[in-house]
């Protein structure tokens, strides 16, 4: 069985509060894009995992597709697979990509054995991955608050616009993220603002961490500005980054940001 994993933006991400149990609480959009991974399994003898593409560091165990397999054979009397992962989705950029592997790998699993798991077990199930994995279960645009595990429905569609991705190859740890951040409660109710025009986003739609990591990494702040100056309707860093991305009414050209990792694609949702 083979399926293709797809990365996701935060439209908007607003850093609410710091925690007692060491967690941050999140108010923002998740939205479903195109840029995939592909992920193979396959009945096997044995256990195991393997990748190409993007290398993916530290050891197999750790990746989040076994650490799936693991967590339903707890509970279930499942047989040994043999997993493939082609690695397209930049780690470590705001993105969810591998966040969605392990999730991918839990639906698949759920296929291939027959389990007839309901979403919202499934759900529970990618919650003990990661905050972000119950999200690409069903893979819908969401408003998610919490540490990123609670979600609701939003009314946003941007079906027929275009995205244009840009990743500039800088690693930008969580830790270091949250370093140039102070959480703040929302002054207007940024769901809202989500939900209306794409036009007000500009002015009243932001990602939080970029105040701290624009001002360690002037480049990234550039790439913003030249998406801006390409024709984005909107645009802004992803997570705790650095990709950015921008959304445009025509297809965008790539070209003039060819030394970063692009992807561009219509918007389906």
């Amino acid at each position: 069985m083979i399926s293709f994993p797809n990365a996701k933006i935060n439209i908007g991400l607003a850093i609410t509060n710091k925690r007692e149990d060491g967690y941050h609480d999140i108010a923002s959009c998740f939205y479903p894009i195109g840029w995939t991974d592909v992920l193979e399994i396959v009945p096997s003898d044995e256990l195991s995992f393997s990748s190409t593409g993007i290398d993916i560091p530290g050891d197999a165990e750790g990746n989040l597709c076994l650490k799936a397999y693991h967590l339903l054979k707890k509970d279930y009397d499942i047989s040994p697979v043999a997993m493939h992962l082609y690695k397209a989705i930049p780690i470590g950029a705001g993105l969810g990509g591998g966040s969605a592997d392990g999730a991918y790998a839990l639906k698949m699993l759920n296929d291939i054995f027959e389990l007839n798991l309901s979403v919202e077990k499934l759900e529970e199930y990618a919650l003990e991955l990661g905050s972000d994995c119950p999200f690409f279960i069903t893979n819908n645009p969401l408003w998610v608050t919490g540490r990123g595990e609670v979600f609701s429905k939003i009314d946003l569609s941007l079906s027929g616009k275009w995205i244009m991705m840009v990743n500039p190859n800088i690693h930008i740890s969580t830790k270091e993220a949250y370093s140039g951040v102070v959480p703040m409660e929302l002054e207007e109710d940024l769901k809202k603002v989500v939900e209306g025009e794409v036009a007000v986003w500009k002015e009243k739609v932001n990602n939080d961490f970029e105040q701290g990591i624009f001002k360690n990494y002037p480049q990234i702040k550039e790439i913003k500005e030249q998406l801006y100056e390409e024709g984005a309707m909107y645009a802004s860093m992803t997570g705790s980054g650095s990709t950015l991305f921008g959304i445009f009414e025509t297809k965008p050209v790539e070209t003039n940001f060819s030394a970063f990792t692009t992807w561009v694609g219509m918007l389906e949702s």
